[in-house]
């Protein structure tokens, strides 16, 4: 186990430092001139030229690149050209609201993915099978914008359910604890605030959620089917279990390992996926953040937002692992054996 994590965390090494060049040639590559923003519209050429100076942008192209990693290991982004604050500043101050919207979009992701795809892979074939799959394919098929407007247009402008942007109603505030407006609310006691950061939380969840959905019912349909048509199923049927527990218990266990693989993707996916949403709804976040980013010509922001995400591919990658050897008693053993990963193999029995 310890020499298996010890390779998984040499190879995350390895990809941030991939991407690490990735984002580098990102500033060489991308129109503008970095000290030309830095500087201001307004600046003249000995100001620009000054600025360039202090960048390091006069230096030549592989003192940039080692200036650039050493302030990577040292936490340093660079300095907004927008706030004038420190990118990694920015970013932490903007990435929990992001994290709140994605957690609770998994939510919904696995409470409607997974129960859908057991029931159609239980009833194969059948018209509720077929109606299933149509469900999921729709919410995939169907564009994040136009779903989000959609949504505003029913439950907030014609059926008046839920807020139509925003995290919290006017007059409405909270202290600033972990930076998640919902979390925030119930650890300082104001279940007013908590309800009210639910109801603006419920549209952006839903319209983040719903693409992913299609993946992973279909992902944990195929695995289903597979597994309920193994043998030790049909032994666990034969001993009498009831049909509840051969189907969760024995069943999903071994469906969810490959499933797990897609929920944990799909982590990273969903964070770089609130760039749309978060504008949509006019919610803070990493997302609408990198927006103005953009729009600013703030490359400096916009290459710690890239990064940020990246990290969290890597770290959701390793704690898709984790969950994987917890799922599946039989990839423990291969990877003791061999401490390299193993194929998603079916596990035995649970007594």
């Amino acid at each position: 186990m310890a020499r298996f994590l010890l390779r998984r965390l040499v190879t995350s090494v390895v990809v941030l430092a991939g991407l690490a060049v990735v984002t580098f040639l990102m500033t060489q590559v991308l129109p503008g001139d970095p000290a030309r923003t830095a500087a201001g519209r307004n600046a003249t050429a000995e100001q620009v030229a000054q600025v360039r100076i202090q960048l390091g942008l006069d230096q030549p192209l592989w003192q940039q690149f080692t200036g650039y990693l050493d302030r990577l290991l040292h936490g340093d982004l660079g300095i907004s050209v927008f706030t004038q604050r420190p990118v990694l500043d920015d970013i932490a101050a903007m990435l929990p609201s992001s994290v709140e919207l994605v957690l609770a979009a998994m939510a919904i992701n696995i409470v409607v993915a997974v129960p859908l795809g057991v029931y159609a892979a239980y009833r194969r074939g059948r018209s509720a099978d077929i109606a299933a799959r149509l469900i999921a394919l729709l919410g995939a098929a169907v564009p994040v914008f136009w779903l989000g407007l959609m949504l505003q247009l029913v439950f907030a402008a014609e059926l008046r359910l839920l807020p139509l942007t925003g995290q919290l109603a006017f007059g409405q505030d909270v202290p600033r604890i972990t930076g998640m407006t919902s979390l925030d609310a119930l650890l300082g006691g104001n279940l007013a605030a908590f309800g009210d950061a639910l109801q603006h939380l419920i549209l952006p969840a839903l319209t983040l959620a719903a693409s992913f959905v299609a993946v992973v019912a279909r992902t944990v349909r195929s695995s289903m089917i597979t597994t309920l048509d193994s043998d030790y199923i049909t032994l666990a049927r034969a001993t009498g279990a009831s049909e509840f527990r051969v189907v969760v218990r024995h069943g999903l266990r071994n469906a969810m390992v490959p499933a797990s693989t897609i929920l944990g993707m799909q982590l990273g996916w969903m964070l770089g996926s609130t760039v749309l949403v978060e504008s949509i709804f006019g919610r803070t976040g990493i997302g609408a953040h990198a927006v103005a980013a953009v729009l600013q010509s703030d490359l400096y922001t916009v290459i710690g937002t890239v990064l940020v995400i990246g990290v969290v591919f890597v770290v959701a990658n390793i704690a898709v692992d984790l969950v994987q050897l917890w799922l599946n008693p039989r990839l423990r053993r291969t990877k003791r054996r061999t401490g390299e990963p193993a194929a998603p193999a079916l596990a035995e029995v649970n007594a």
